[in-house]
């Protein structure tokens, strides 16, 4: 079933096949791993649970207005970590860990010198210890220590943002792979005091790994898999929680006009493997690598590294109607574990910068 629905998939997307794709510490103790097994996975079922949303992917679109503030501001920001079944494809569900309901969680945007006071909750019907680790903290394990709450309880923890980039969070329990994995992190921008150049579109997006005790594409509920995870064997690799959720297949590309400049935030959550950033058709004009938004950007990047535990800001221009991929340039996790997500650019030929048929 999965080998028909990749085809289709690949093919849509107008390719032919892989080949022409041309501080973590919470005072708690870790559960040992044949318990992990035991307590965390879902039993497996032949057929697929009951979602508890209508999706789980995040909309790249979904990000927060640029910073247009020239003083320190306060913040008042609340994150509620929800347990979550949805679909990976359709007819294969798992279970979630989120920020908010979606993966990934969603983006904050201070200015250097802005102080956040941040409220993490979780509801009664968790079944789980959550906290957060946001990389843009200095404090202990990034405000993991004093944010680790069970079902029912909430915490707070204020501070002020000093170092300018754009940094990952995410969960930080010991089973804190795990909890990673099924989708438990998001990107936190601390814009430097001037500001980012403008651009015409901002999108977001987070790739992850998904380990399951099923193979990508069959059908049914997919239990996560701590062995496979160990090995680091990802049944999928994807885009915010779903395989190939931003195509043509999944809920349509992202759509610019020619001509517009775009910048994208991309936050790999891993939690193990380094994405081979690039894009099909394009390249990434200015690149700030680790998302050091204080540094000037290398430029005409063809594909860049983007290790677990870092958000990358790329800026491209769109000179000629295409759809650009994005995806990860280690092409298997494109052509058969679901990483792909296109930026459909509309307008008129362009045919002395590219004649299809001169």
């Amino acid at each position: 079933m999965f080998d028909t629905t990749r085809r289709r998939v690949v093919q849509a997307l107008g390719v032919g096949g892989a080949a022409t794709l041309a501080g973590c510490s919470t005072g708690q103790q870790p559960v040992e791993a044949d318990q992990q097994t035991t307590a965390s996975a879902t039993p497996t079922q032949q057929e697929p649970a009951q979602t508890t949303v209508d999706r789980i992917a995040a909309d790249p679109r979904d990000v927060p207005d640029p910073v247009d503030w020239n003083e320190p501001r306060r913040h008042e920001i609340s994150l509620e970590v929800t347990e979550e079944t949805a679909e990976i494809e359709p007819g294969v569900t798992f279970d979630y860990m989120t920020f908010d309901g979606r993966v990934p969680g969603p983006m904050i945007r201070v200015r250097r010198g802005d102080t956040v006071n941040l409220t993490l909750s979780s509801p009664d019907s968790n079944s789980m210890p959550h906290n957060i680790d946001l990389h843009a903290v200095y404090g202990p394990g990034g405000g993991a220590d004093a944010t680790s709450i069970n079902p029912g309880e909430s915490a707070t923890i204020e501070f002020r943002a000093m170092y300018p980039g754009v940094h990952i969070y995410h969960c930080a329990v010991p089973n804190l792979d795990q909890h990673i994995s099924a989708g438990m992190f998001g990107a936190i921008l601390v814009e430097p005091e001037e500001g980012l150049p403008e651009v015409d579109h901002e999108f977001y997006f987070g790739q992850h790994e998904i380990y399951t005790d099923k193979a990508a594409g069959e059908e049914g509920h997919h239990a996560f898999d701590f062995e496979a995870m160990k090995k680091e064997e990802p049944s999928y690799v994807v885009y915010n929680g779903e395989a190939y959720a931003f195509t043509g297949n999944g809920y349509g590309p992202v759509e610019v006009d020619k001509g517009d400049r775009v910048r994208i935030f991309m936050s790999n959550g891993g939690p193990n493997l380094t994405s081979s950033w690039h894009a099909i058709g394009n390249v990434w004009t200015d690149f700030y690598r680790d998302g050091a938004l204080a540094n000037e950007p290398e430029h005409y990047v063809e594909t860049a590294p983007v290790a677990p535990g870092t958000v990358a800001c790329a800026e491209i221009d769109t000179p000629v109607p295409e759809p650009i991929k994005l995806v990860d340039h280690a092409l298997t996790r494109v052509a058969r574990k679901g990483m792909m997500g296109v930026i459909q650019v509309n307008g008129s030929p362009e045919p002395d910068i590219f004649d299809p048929d001169p």
